[in-house]
């Protein structure tokens, strides 16, 4: 893959988590190409790339469209990214160095400083790179590419839940809880707090839910 293909399909993939192109959206190539100053092959084979992420779906003959998830896959989908994160987080304790150790207290702070900020959007981008600290210091390559496929999948939903009334203070929280137990070397208990933070159910479902008409807003 180019570097040119690889920042365009990071650009459509922004614009997908952001809700700048919506679940359900129809995604024109004539558009998308001017849009990026490009012609339409190299958005033809972004959108492949990104259909094989499952973040587009390809439809014969009608085109692309912006993938759609229902209740029952994003349940799916977040129990197993409970279990791929807390298995990044169980390796991170037992083989973190004290730098990463020290990069993953920084991550942390920067979550904090936007918690208390109220900025949604600014977490969540500090809590990008929160996670991928601790993917990085499961120090599993096999384990950090999976992990990062799902998360990518998932991260318009992931986005959407911040806004979520007192859910910023509640996963700053969560985060201080995980990053003590590996700092402290406990798996286990890291492993455990990961996969509460990450799986959605009970009243953490219900808002997702009830969120997702913001998400799909204005689609095609």
């Amino acid at each position: 893959m180019t570097t040119h293909s690889a920042t365009l399909r990071e650009e459509i993939e922004e614009m997908i988590a952001v809700g700048e192109l919506k679940p359900g959206q129809h995604l024109d190539e004539t558009e998308l190409a001017a849009r990026f100053g490009v012609s339409r092959t190299p958005v033809r084979e972004t959108l492949i790339q990104l259909a094989s992420m499952g973040l587009v779906v390809i439809r014969p003959r009608r085109g692309a469209i912006v993938a759609e998830l229902g209740p029952q896959q994003l349940v799916e989908m977040f129990e197993v990214m409970s279990e791929l994160e807390a298995t990044c987080g169980r390796l991170a304790a037992r083989r973190m160095t004290r730098e990463e150790q020290q990069s993953l207290l920084v991550a942390h702070q920067a979550c904090q400083d936007a918690r208390d900020a109220q900025e949604p959007d600014v977490y969540y981008y500090k809590n990008e790179l929160f996670h991928e600290a601790i993917y990085a210091g499961s120090h599993n390559q096999f384990l950090i590419e999976q992990t990062r496929n799902l998360y990518r999948r998932l991260r318009p939903y992931r986005r959407l839940q911040l806004r979520v009334r007192d859910r910023l203070h509640n996963s700053y929280h969560e985060h201080d809880g995980v990053v003590q137990a590996i700092v402290n070397g406990d798996g286990e208990l890291a492993a455990h707090l990961l996969r509460e933070h990450v799986m959605i159910q009970g009243q953490r479902f219900s808002d997702l839910m009830a969120s997702l008409p913001q998400l799909r807003q204005g689609a095609a």
